[in-house]
């Protein structure tokens, strides 16, 4: 990037280079000179949520915690899962005292990246302190004779629990559940390795994800790939579980390649992911090479290859959620396939995970794939039941880009039930047979007018009937000129008649059922 001319306030300079400048001044303990040059960055971007945090940091070591709380809430304004900002709100209400909130942010973080330590001490020193705060009042109890302590230490540990919960949200995408296992591992094994080493390593696997996670294939990739290269050059005693990281860290490549669109690069990285995986018998590591190598052949077009990838993966799935969005996967690939029935069956998997698991999103997203395997299938009545299920779910998460996906299709099935059932030959009562609850006014005035002309119709054959009956009367009278005027008069009449009837029929065959 080009250096900046100052004036009007735009200070002269680069914004990498005052990021560069502001985090050595930072290091060195100079936070107000750090400060400034933060400043300076942040007006030539002003939402950069990398600089947001950083200028947080600095005030909080200033001493002025409101304004570090309102960076670390403007890192997090379109990015809600910033582990930075989470981190850096955890701590900033930790040091205001605020320690019931920091210990909802410490977790919130650590249900995104478990592997960084950073977010389990901050839960625990959280729950110290709130442990501590109650101080005497621990001994008291309710009215209803509970201990305060045990509601206190019952509640902390609720939130524990929710912790596992919380990391299978996104058992797909995450790709972080296997990252601190494998740095358990490595923590039991420290005896074998030295503490610089394992700096090291963790300090490099949170780099690469961070660059990536942060927008930074490129330098994520090349990171992997110096790191990768550094452990193959160490021994084994000095790396402790060598090849579930050399695996791990093809892993890493994979994703970076994927996010850069280099396909074949990225399949082959997860491939050999798969292969170190298996060679040292590690299912978790298993299971996240299958699903990566299965969302590369999606991405690519190879759904029969996606398919059966991710069916190897479903037995190995750990919650309804995560089968959730294997279901759904596989189902969306068979659709692409055209092989409607067994998206069908795939889809009512997924929505019956999802139904388990208590997930509208993922309700919605199963609901929306049965029925539009249904429509293919021409089952339009099933197809339109599940739309309407969908459409319920959209509006109760709020997705208004969903909702007009929705009633779109609606609109569309609705139609095409319509004419199926005319080349079946079915009548307009059959139609009457099914309720559409989404049809709007302009369909209840085609009904009424439709049952207007209607009994119109049979008024005019009624007086059709009677003046045939009095032509007949004329001609047993031997009336022959009365005869020829009523046979003209009953041709005339009953032409017009034909005429009405034939205006009717073309109304009838243009019922506007489209969806609102």
């Amino acid at each position: 990037m080009a250096a900046v001319a100052g004036g009007d306030g735009v200070p002269a300079g680069t914004f990498p280079g005052f990021m560069t400048e502001g985090t050595l001044l930072y290091r060195r303990g100079e936070y107000g000179k750090a400060l400034a040059c933060f400043d300076n960055a942040l007006k030539l971007r002003a939402e950069d949520k990398h600089c947001l945090v950083a200028r947080s940091k600095c005030y909080l070591r200033l001493g002025d915690t409101e304004n570090s709380l309102k960076d670390a809430e403007a890192s997090l304004q379109n990015d809600k899962t910033f582990p930075k900002g989470l981190y850096q709100k955890a701590e900033t209400l930790y040091t205001m005292g605020d320690f019931e909130f920091a210990l909802v942010f410490y977790h919130r973080g650590y249900r995104l990246r478990p592997e960084l330590q950073k977010f389990r001490l901050g839960i625990q020193k959280s729950q110290e302190a709130i442990v501590n705060c109650i101080g005497n009042l621990m001994k008291s109890s309710t009215k209803q004779g509970i201990k305060v302590a045990d509601m206190v230490l019952s509640g902390i540990a609720y939130l524990d629990t929710r912790t596992e919960f919380w990391q299978q949200q996104k058992p797909i995408y995450a790709r972080v559940r296997e990252r601190k296992l494998r740095q358990q591992r490595w923590i039991r094994d420290k005896k074998r390795k030295p503490a610089e080493v394992a700096r090291y390593i963790l300090k490099s696997m949170e780099d690469i994800d961070m660059l990536l996670t942060g927008g930074s294939p490129e330098e994520s990739c090349k990171k992997a790939e110096h790191v990768l290269k550094t452990i193959q050059g160490w021994s084994d005693d000095e790396v402790p579980n060598k090849n579930e990281l050399i695996g791990n860290l093809h892993s890493c490549i994979g994703n970076a390649q994927l996010e850069m669109g280099q396909m074949e690069a990225a399949l082959q990285s997860h491939k050999m992911d798969l292969k170190f995986a298996r060679q040292n018998n590690l299912p978790d590591a298993i299971s996240r090479a299958l699903d990566n190598i299965g969302r590369v052949y999606a991405r690519i077009g190879k759904f029969q290859e996606a398919i059966d990838t991710w069916e190897e993966k479903i037995p190995m799935a750990k919650s309804s959620l995560e089968k959730t969005w294997l279901f759904h996967e596989v189902g969306r690939c068979y659709l692409e396939l055209d092989n409607a029935e067994a998206a069908q069956n795939y889809g009512e998997k997924s929505l019956q995970s999802a139904d388990e698991e208590g997930d509208v999103e993922w309700q919605l997203h199963a609901s929306v794939l049965v029925a539009q395997a249904q429509e293919k299938l021409k089952d339009y009545r099933s197809a339109i039941m599940n739309f309407e299920k969908a459409l319920e779910k959209a509006k109760l998460v709020h997705d208004d880009a969903a909702q007009k996906a929705i009633i779109t299709a609606l609109d569309d099935v609705s139609r095409s039930f319509i004419e199926d059932l005319k080349e079946r030959g079915m009548t307009d009562h059959s139609l009457q047979d099914y309720d559409f609850s989404n049809e709007n006014t302009d369909d209840d005035n085609f009904e009424k007018d439709r049952e207007g002309k209607e009994s119109e119709q049979s008024t005019e054959n009624q007086e059709d009937e009677k003046e045939n009956e009095d032509a007949k009367n004329d001609k047993e009278q031997g009336g022959d000129k009365g005869q020829e005027s009523k046979e003209e008069e009953s041709k005339s009449d009953g032409n017009e008649s034909k005429k009405d009837k034939e205006e009717v029929g073309g109304d009838e065959k243009q019922p506007n059922l489209a969806l609102e």
